[in-house]
């Protein structure tokens, strides 16, 4: 997948999140997930888009990703049928966390796949 889907669905997936996060409860999706695992893998699948579309500052990105957990939590504030808690945004954060790590994991892997490659050539 190239960077530009990658930075492509990333922003989407950010779209989602904050929709999600705002809308009335009545329009959040439904699944068979426990909520906070809900939340955990969102945010995972956010964080892991977000390191493969921008792989060149991976430490600055897992700082903002962790950060924007917590201040897409205070968005609820916006929401009066929403409340925001600290608990949620820790969850967010993990998730945000792992996700990223995951990503940042799977490139490392690949860049020393690549110069393997390139030394036996």
């Amino acid at each position: 997948m190239s960077s530009r889907t990658f930075r492509m669905l990333a922003w989407l997936s950010l779209a989602a999140i904050i929709f999600v996060t705002i809308s009335p409860i009545g329009l959040r999706p439904h699944d068979p997930l426990p909520v906070n695992l809900d939340r955990a893998l969102a945010f995972a699948v956010m964080g892991f888009l977000f390191i493969m579309a921008y792989p060149k500052r991976p430490l600055l990105l897992i700082v903002v990703l962790l950060a924007s957990a917590g201040l897409i939590e205070m968005l609820q504030f916006l929401a009066p049928t929403r409340h925001a808690h600290l608990a949620d945004a820790v969850i967010k954060a993990m998730g945000a966390g792992a996700g990223a790590l995951l990503a940042w994991t799977w490139q490392s892997v690949h860049l020393k796949r690549r110069q393997v490659r390139v030394r036996r050539r």
